[in-house]
Formats: structure tokens, C-alpha cells, sequence
């Protein structure tokens, strides 16, 4: 471990800081990519059949929002707590970064609940043939559910990286100090006549006497 030039060794700090910037930027990456394919993923076809009433046959197809609605509900949670962790501090930070843990839990279990899903094709059988009593056959599923699922769990990972990491993460400042940036306030022109900033000559005095007439 080499010091730096006042003795102190550099290596541990140096290593903690760099891991603390890999963990904010893998967060960032991970829950924006995660809410992104969980919403991609809900308008896509995860369910394909064919619905039969008497002797006539149609093809039907079910979406993974008309499946379930809720990863694409979570991946919108998730991604409002990405963004929250920045503006809250200490217990705060902890709190969101436990909600976007739990909305990417979320969403990757009701996406492997939906990989098998046959209701929402029966119920697309059901408005497309006008009969309550049509069937379904050919039943299959494709991918999407798989993906979504992978969504969720991005979004898992983001909010476990913001569990470990967060509370050394930047925040957003919301102190905005205008007094403090102020100057004093200019003092009378005169003895018992108040500035009036719309003279002209009382401007001018103020800036003779080093005050800031705005």
C-alpha cells in the first residue's frame, strides 16, 4: 500500500470510493433498464390459443398487461424510487431503496405467475367468438413473460445496490440559502428617510457607502 505524500495510506479509501461509484452507476443502469423492459415486455403477446365455439375456430392472443397489469404497475414504482433514493437522506434513502427492492420482487414474481397463464385467453375467447361457454386449444406461450421477469429482477438488483451502498450516494441539495447570499440591506438615505430603490440618487448613495442596493 503506497501513502500519499502526507503518510497516509491511499489504497482502502481510494478502493471504497471507486466501488461506491461502480454500485450508484450499476444501480442507475439496472433500474432504469429494468422498468424499461418490464413496460416493453407488458405490450407484448404472452399467450396464444385458439378459441373454439361449435364448429368455428379463431386464433386469440393475450398481452402481458391483459395477463396482469401488475409488473408494469411495480416497474412505475420502481423507477419513481431510482429517482427518490437522490432526493431523500439517511432513514428515507433506506425506506425507498426497500420499496424499489420490493416493487422489482414484485414484478418478477407476477411475471413467472403470468408465464403460464390461460385466463386472460379464455377471456379474449370468450369477446372475440360472443360466447361465454368458447374454449381454448393450441394453447402456448412465448418468451415475454421470461423477459419481464428478468425486468423485475434488474430491478431487484438496483434496489439491493441502493440498500448496501445508498447512504454513501450523493444527494440532492434542497437548502436554498437566499438570505445568506444576500447583501445587507441598504440603510436609510438620509436620517429618518427610508431607501427607496425607485431614486436614483439614493442608489447611487448605497453605492458609494459599499452596500448592494438590489
Amino acid at each position: 500500500m503506497t501513502p500519499d505524500p502526507a503518510g497516509r495510506p491511499a489504497g482502502p479509501p481510494a478502493t471504497a470510493a471507486g466501488a461506491t461509484r461502480r454500485a450508484l452507476a450499476a444501480a442507475l443502469l439496472s433500474g432504469a433498464a429494468g422498468a424499461a423492459v418490464v413496460l416493453i415486455a407488458a405490450g407484448q403477446t404472452w399467450g396464444e390459443g385458439e378459441a373454439a365455439a361449435g364448429a368455428a375456430e379463431l386464433p386469440v392472443t393475450a398481452s402481458g398487461s391483459a395477463v396482469s397489469g401488475l409488473p408494469s404497475a411495480l416497474a412505475l414504482v420502481g423507477l419513481a424510487a431510482l429517482v427518490a433514493v437522490f432526493a431523500v437522506r439517511r432513514a428515507g434513502r433506506t425506506v425507498v431503496s426497500s420499496v424499489l427492492a420490493l416493487s422489482g420482487a414484485g414484478a418478477l414474481g407476477a411475471a413467472l405467475l403470468g408465464a403460464g397463464d390461460t385466463d386472460a385467453l379464455e377471456t379474449n375467447a370468450a369477446e372475440t367468438m360472443g360466447l361465454t361457454s368458447a374454449a381454448v386449444s393450441s394453447v402456448s406461450h412465448t418468451g415475454w413473460p421470461w423477459v419481464s421477469a428478468l425486468g423485475g429482477l434488474l430491478l431487484l438488483c438496483a434496489g439491493l445496490l441502493a440498500l448496501t451502498y445508498g447512504r454513501h450516494w450523493p444527494a440532492m441539495s434542497g437548502r436554498y440559502e437566499r438570505s445568506a447570499r444576500r447583501g445587507p440591506r441598504p440603510r436609510a438615505a438620509a436620517a429618518g428617510a427610508p431607501f427607496d430603490p425607485d431614486r436614483p440618487e439614493d442608489i447611487w448613495r448605497a453605492l458609494d457607502r459599499g452596500e448592494d442596493p438590489t
